[in-house]
């Protein structure tokens, strides 16, 4: 009887710390709120040569939940975070010209490097600005960190997860510090 008890406590317990652990990320997610502005405009946010709607949304999904967690970390106790999304080139690009059968298969290449803009602003609980602008993420370079990445190498998304780590600690991280 004992250890029925002890089941069904232990059975409570993870489910009030699920709950609990959905809260944090629900408040993490208040914190920080993300849009794409004409989302339908971007240069390339495509899962294939002729791209689907429902591919464009995951790869969105998995944009916008990446930010709201690692920016989360940072944006203190009653600030909230504002970023738009403007523009986004995936890196590489499909080349449909290739074997058959490869036009859905996107090609890293140096020549197609990430590319994201965004605008952003950062309030404190008063609404007053702390920091707020506009970026053009590039990173030419993506090609030679590929062996930085051996951690998330097979991860989506991969190239522009780094470039946007990048600039949340350039301006939101140190925008907490100031």
């Amino acid at each position: 009887m004992k250890t029925k008890t002890l089941f069904i406590a232990a059975v409570m317990g993870l489910g009030v710390s699920g709950v609990m652990f959905a809260a944090d990320a629900a408040g993490e997610s208040q914190k920080v709120q993300v849009k794409f502005v004409d989302a339908e405009k971007f240069s390339d946010v495509r899962d294939a040569y002729m791209p689907s709607e429902k591919g464009q949304a995951a790869y969105l999904d998995i944009i916008r939940r990446y930010v709201e967690e690692e920016a989360g970390r940072y944006v203190g106790d009653g600030q909230k975070l504002e970023v738009n999304f403007t523009n986004i080139d995936m890196a590489g690009d499909f080349e449909p010209w290739h074997k058959p059968g490869m036009e859905d298969v996107r090609i890293i290449k140096g020549i197609y490097p990430p590319r994201v803009d965004l605008n952003f602003k950062l309030t404190d609980a008063a609404g007053k600005v702390l920091k707020e602008g506009s970026r053009e993420l590039r990173d030419s370079s993506f090609m030679m960190q590929q062996m930085h990445l051996t951690l998330r190498h097979n991860e989506a998304l991969n190239f522009e997860k780094e470039m946007l780590k990048k600039w949340i600690k350039n301006d939101i991280k140190s925008a907490k510090t100031d």
